[in-house]
């Protein structure tokens, strides 16, 4: 694996959407366009598939519903029809850890016994997801966890879509016929900030989020979305006009020496060409704000110099750079810098008129911190020295 692989394509590593061992098409991750072609070739008549489309969709997206005989305003021949021809199947918990701080972590199972893990963190007021978008990772930055375990394949739409749904059953949180909404969602936004590289999973990441937007089932808000890529300059305008969320960037360097070591996609991209590509970005302004994630790494990227040289690499950009200490992990070959030094750090970027908060660790009692995310049983095969080998030290 090269410190810049190419995306795999999706003609090599897609996962059918008609499963094997059942010979049906799993609904879910399906697009609108997707599902009405597959309920047409199922033997739904034209003229009544925009109604029948807009019923199973909200039955599924809505209500969380998994059982076509218990959709009670279609005709009963016609859920037979969908039972004949579909599935609602998500991925499978393994297992699900909760931290001392409320944080849950879910191991869970994807087709071909593959793993990934996908993170809530409770806070107050709102609750976000962090999801992944491939097992494994495409890229092998060497202060991330997920990095030292080596690609295995892309996520598809439904198993990206099948991690929100899954966290929504755990919380409970699918409305209930004659019971009023809640005034809150405990799950309100989505972080692409998992395992995986999203911009190299580009389409199906895409369809999992219009999946997820859509205003008939799960409804989350395209500002309530945020997308963190370690800089995939040729795909990043995409991401403003094909999906219309957030951008985050793995930034964590002020210098293409140390970014180079750190985020080696930046041999491919460096500092200024992603820049530029960011200043270009559509729709960005004040109010939709990049966000760059700075790990601060001791004696590595966290002096004031640094400080003073992210601030003039931003100008140009509405920005808020998210300082984020280092959240060890077994094998690390970096130390978390002193609180003093942090908090001098986000000063400077603070004085420079940027907003730059400094994240509390969540979850790092059971590994679900920023970085921390990696396979359970990936995690016990390798020893530290396997990991900092593979890590590139």
């Amino acid at each position: 694996m090269t410190e810049a692989a190419a995306p795999i394509t999706q003609d090599v590593l897609t996962i059918k959407r008609i499963l094997p061992e059942t010979g049906k098409t799993n609904i879910i991750g399906l697009t609108r366009d997707q599902l009405r072609e597959a309920l047409i070739a199922a033997g739904t008549p034209e003229k009544q598939v925009k109604m029948r489309l807009g019923q199973v969709w909200q039955w599924v997206y809505y209500w969380g519903l998994r059982d076509f005989m218990a959709m009670s305003n279609l005709a009963r021949d016609y859920r037979e029809l969908l039972a004949a021809n579909f599935v609602i199947e998500l991925p499978e918990v393994v297992t699900r850890q909760v931290s001392n701080d409320g944080t849950r972590k879910y191991l869970v199972k994807v087709a071909g016994g593959h793993e990934v893990e996908v993170v809530y963190i409770p806070e107050e007021g709102r609750g976000t997801l962090c999801i992944s978008s491939q097992v494994g990772c495409t890229l092998t930055c060497s202060f991330c966890h997920t990095g030292t375990q080596k690609l295995v394949r892309n996520l598809t739409a439904g198993e990206i879509v099948g991690q929100v749904m899954l966290a929504r059953d755990d919380l409970g949180e699918w409305p209930v016929k004659g019971q009023p909404k809640p005034e809150q969602r405990l799950l309100s936004n989505i972080v692409l900030m998992g395992m995986g590289e999203p911009l190299y999973n580009f389409d199906n990441v895409r369809d999992a989020m219009r999946v997820v937007m859509d205003d008939e089932g799960i409804a989350l808000g395209r500002r309530r979305i945020t997308l963190s890529t370690s800089g995939v300059v040729p795909e990043i305008a995409r991401c403003a006009t094909e999906i219309g969320c957030l951008l985050a960037v793995s930034f964590h360097a002020t210098t293409d020496e140390v970014r180079d070591a750190l985020v080696p996609v930046n041999k491919k991209w460096n500092i200024a060409t992603l820049l530029d590509a960011l200043r270009a970005y559509p729709g960005l302004s004040n109010s939709e704000r990049i966000t760059f994630e700075y790990v601060m790494l001791q004696g590595v990227n966290d002096t004031k110099e640094d400080a003073h040289r992210l601030v003039k690499l931003l100008e140009g950009i509405p920005a808020k750079v998210n300082l984020i200490p280092f959240n060890e992990w077994p094998g690390a070959p970096y130390k978390r810098s002193s609180g003093n030094r942090i908090h001098a750090f986000a000063d400077i970027i603070h004085n420079a008129g940027y907003a730059s908060p400094i994240r509390t660790p969540r979850g790092e009692d059971i590994m679900a911190a920023c970085g921390q995310l990696k396979s359970a049983t990936e995690r016990a095969r390798k020893s530290k020295a396997e990991i900092a080998r593979e890590a590139g030290l």
